[in-house]
């Protein structure tokens, strides 16, 4: 059995043959391309002027967000599948290095409590009880389900895959339907949140996240070594310096990048790198628009809640962020040559999109957070509950491969060529 000559030492692992190799990248798309572009400008300029600098600020931190993922293809859900189906743990491993340059720069910035436009670290515990473990495991079998997390999800549909657009539409619905039934969520059984840096300060802080990350390296390499899984597929690539702005990028290169730039959120605004607060906010303002009172609901009633709501979009950072990631993406995409709408998608394909965009929205809300908010930032941050939330989301995972066969969606398997 031959083995993949790959040598980095986070990414390698025996794999049952060689990777493949990446095929060029099609022409530009040079219409999508300047529409994207123009708009990502406009809008910059406009958010820029009439909101304030921090504004435009978050939202063209969106847009290189949108650019990194794109570009490097950087998965949550897939990394998970690949891991649990075939044990091929080189998208986990790249989460480690994400995780650990974002913990890097994070304890820089709160240990010397820097910040721009007039921003201050706030970094806090997120809390732990009934409500983070099946709040966890809900949103990972929805990702499943759905074919992407809350990061891809924004991506995909900026690089016009019209299947991830149904999951979208659940993603709101489904956080929609959470502030309706915010009474029954709350009440369930938790403790306060544990964060290391109170205890051990930030840069002891720092030390055990990174021995913790790099001990998951060690055992998802213990792991694939035993299984020998078929090797990831590979993307795409332009070649020589256009790689940089047409991609691929290499995993680690993204993993880095994402890792800076979640950094770069808390600088700017003071607080971790979020997603899912923003669709439940979109989908109370469309209900607004058509004559409803979402704002009448209990979950609304607080007094940050309500003042999101009231407020424009435009002074959200979640709403600006998300924005940004999908036009930054719709940019990669379009000078990638691979932005195009697909208008048919399988009924299954469509109706599991929507049930897992559905059980994102709700799990996400439940657990304060989804992979970005929870796991990204909680680990990032030293907090217990983003590696609760990430063990939580392996066991979902599970059941989520388990039920995606239903839905006439495949799963890698070890006697694949690729996975």
């Amino acid at each position: 059995m031959s083995t993949s000559t790959e040598r980095n030492f986070l990414l390698s692992s025996p794999t049952s043959c060689a990777a493949p190799r990446p095929a060029p990248e099609e022409p530009v798309r040079v219409v999508p391309l300047a529409l994207a572009a123009v708009l990502s400008a406009a809008l910059s300029w406009y958010v820029w002027a009439s909101y304030g600098a921090k504004y435009g600020a978050l939202l063209v931190v969106g847009l290189l967000l949108g650019l990194a993922l794109f570009h490097s293809r950087f998965g949550f859900t897939s990394a998970w599948r690949q891991l649990i189906a075939v044990g091929n743990g080189a998208g986990l491993r790249a989460h480690t290095l994400l995780l650990g340059t974002a913990a890097t720069l994070i304890a820089l910035i709160a240990g010397t409590g820097a910040g721009l436009f007039g921003a201050t670290p706030k970094l806090t515990a997120g809390p732990i009880g009934l409500a983070l473990f099946a709040g966890a495991a809900l949103f990972a079998v929805g990702m499943q389900l759905g074919g992407a997390c809350a990061s891809g999800t924004l991506f995909a549909v900026g690089a016009g895959q019209s299947t991830i657009v149904p999951t979208l539409g659940g993603f709101i619905a489904g956080s929609v339907l959470f502030t309706w039934a915010y009474p029954i969520f709350t009440g369930w059984p938790q403790v306060s949140g544990f964060l290391l840096a109170d205890h051990v300060g930030w840069w002891g802080s720092w030390a055990i996240t990174v021995a913790a990350l790099l001990l998951v390296v060690v055992l998802t390499r213990v792991v694939q070594a035993r299984r020998t899984p078929p090797p990831v597929d590979a993307v795409p690539t332009a070649r020589g310096f256009a790689r940089v702005f047409r991609g691929s990028w290499p995993l680690l290169t993204g993993a880095v990048v994402l890792g800076v730039l979640a950094a770069v959120v808390v600088l700017v605004s003071g607080s971790p790198w979020g997603v899912t607060f923003a669709f439940a906010l979109w989908g109370a303002k469309l209900l607004q628009l058509i004559g409803l009172h979402p704002e009448t609901w209990e979950f609304w009633q607080s007094t940050t809640n309500a003042k999101a709501l009231a407020s424009p979009i435009w002074t959200d950072k979640t709403s600006l962020t998300d924005i940004g990631i999908i036009l930054g993406a719709a940019v990669a995409a379009a000078a990638a040559g691979t932005w195009r709408i697909r208008a048919e998608i399988p009924w299954r394909t469509a109706a599991a999109a929507v049930l897992g965009g559905i059980l994102m929205g709700i799990g996400a809300r439940l657990a304060g957070g989804c992979n970005i908010g929870a796991y990204l930032a909680g680990i990032s941050t030293g907090s217990l509950h983003g590696w609760l939330w990430g063990a939580f989301a392996l066991g979902g995972t599970w059941v989520g491969i388990r039920l995606r066969p239903l839905f006439g969606l495949t799963n890698p398997q070890p006697t694949d060529s690729i996975c």
